[in-house]
């Protein structure tokens, strides 16, 4: 999904992505779902013949493995608490989507890769361009720089004390949700090939509508197959989602994809070029 702000005086110009589409309905294969699972790699097994690949208590991976899942009964959950229309996830984080429509599908993987650094210390890492190019540094928000904005024009400005309390880092997020979308997301990226694919590695259209999804999870077997799992966000924010695999009911939640196809999900299709790497 695209947030793109066109700021010019007394008009806010914001362009999101169309409503929601389902190519078609998908059960969750049960025989992979463990209810209990209280975290994503224990809620969510591997299909027989895969294994999980390796990922160090400091990676991204870990961090992924090891996100709290909620209770496997309750739905996705819009930001005024109104449940989502459609069933298309198989898991859902257990991480707060705020009480604004601001954590879409772009912000949502910026949210995932900003609480990893935040949580692993690598403060200096965490940046995210805005659409109108702007470098937003948290270091800069958390020494009391706030943004100034001026037409198509930002700045920072000392108007803040220093703080480096969560939530002063929740705040930056937000305002950082509020400029930046897919058409952002797309630019910052380094592109990648599927045969390197990474967990934290983003699938981005950007546009109006334009979307996004992180993998969040990868298994190979002993043909060197890899297999992935995608967490999104959605148009209007919403929980962050682990979502079903509609074209085949033995690996759901699971994907594969080849170079060259297309990833199709429930509500959206991704060209297999479209994957791409924060730096």
């Amino acid at each position: 999904m695209l947030r793109f702000f066109i700021l010019i005086p007394s008009l806010l110009l914001i362009l999101c992505c169309g409503p929601s589409f389902l190519s078609k309905p998908a059960e969750i294969n049960e025989t992979l779902v463990n209810a209990d699972g209280k975290t994503l790699e224990s809620r969510i097994a591997v299909p027989f013949g895969y294994e999980r690949v390796t990922g160090d208590s400091s990676s991204f991976t870990f961090f992924l493995r090891n996100q709290s899942m909620k209770p496997d009964s309750v739905k996705v959950m819009l930001y005024n608490g109104v449940p989502k229309i459609y069933d298309v996830h198989a898991a859902v984080f257990d991480i707060d989507c705020g009480k604004k429509d601001l954590q879409q599908c772009a912000d949502a993987c910026i949210r995932l890769r900003a609480e990893y650094l935040w949580k692993t210390k690598q403060f200096d890492k965490i940046h995210f361009n805005l659409t109108n190019g702007f470098r937003m540094d948290y270091t800069k928000w958390r020494d009391g720089n706030r943004l100034l904005v001026n037409g198509n024009n930002t700045a920072w400005t000392k108007s803040a004390d220093a703080s480096s309390a969560y939530p002063t880092f929740r705040n930056y997020l937000d305002k950082v949700f509020m400029y930046a979308g897919t058409l952002s997301v797309e630019k910052e990226l380094k592109p990648v090939t599927l045969s390197n694919l990474q967990p934290g590695d983003v699938f981005v259209i950007g546009g109006s509508p334009g979307h996004a999804s992180m993998v969040a999870d990868i298994a190979t077997n002993d043909q060197g197959e890899k297999i992935f799992l995608l967490a999104q966000g959605y148009m209007p924010a919403q929980d962050i989602h682990i979502i079903k695999n509609p074209n085949d009911a033995a690996l759901t939640p699971w994907f594969k994809l080849r170079e060259g196809e297309a990833l199709e999900t429930m509500e959206w299709t991704f060209q297999s070029y479209t994957l791409g790497r924060f730096e």
